[in-house]
């Protein structure tokens, strides 16, 4: 702490730190403030151990919830309420099949695709009745079309059979 004079002379006034400026990270509809990068008490904002498919549930969950500020009480406790339970189940199951052995994945990976293609009707059934606006919805959509691509992809290695022949 640094002392100086006050105004009038007399007594000795005490200056606290300046403030440390805040990094504020936007998103599309929502901001999430952290502390600036090199700082004592700065967060990790990513798991980089963390699967693509479980970030992008995870970035899908986190949009679906702060889109629910804006929709009326019907809306957010109805048709928005089941997306955001679907979306979380999504979440549960690829949780699971990570931790799963390979051999017992398959199943695990076809509830999630079924899982995910009813989240994509259902957001976009949300959509047509006009809950959501288009912008939200088309970033929504395109989240989901990369979580089906991961899905997809993830069950066809998944259902891959070991080469036999192999050299090494």
């Amino acid at each position: 702490m640094i002392a100086s004079l006050s105004k009038s002379g007399a007594t000795p006034a005490v200056d606290s730190p300046p403030k440390r400026p805040r990094q504020i990270l936007h998103h599309e509809n929502y901001a999430h403030e952290y502390p600036p990068a090199g700082s004592s008490d700065t967060k990790t904002v990513t798991d980089d151990n963390t699967l693509p498919i479980i970030r992008s549930l995870r970035l899908l969950h986190k949009d679906l919830y702060c889109s629910s500020e804006k929709l009326l009480k019907r809306d957010k406790l109805g048709i928005h309420a089941q997306i955001e339970k679907q979306s979380l189940a999504c979440l549960t199951l690829a949780i699971e099949a990570a931790f799963r052995p390979k051999s017992a994945k398959q199943s695990t990976l076809e509830e999630l695709r079924l899982q995910v293609e009813i989240l994509k009707h259902l957001i976009r059934t949300e959509h047509e009745l006009g809950i959501v606006p288009e912008k939200t919805y088309l970033r929504l959509a395109e989240q989901l079309v990369e979580i089906s691509k991961m899905t997809n992809g993830w069950l066809t290695y998944a259902t891959q059979k070991e080469p036999h022949g192999s050299l090494m």
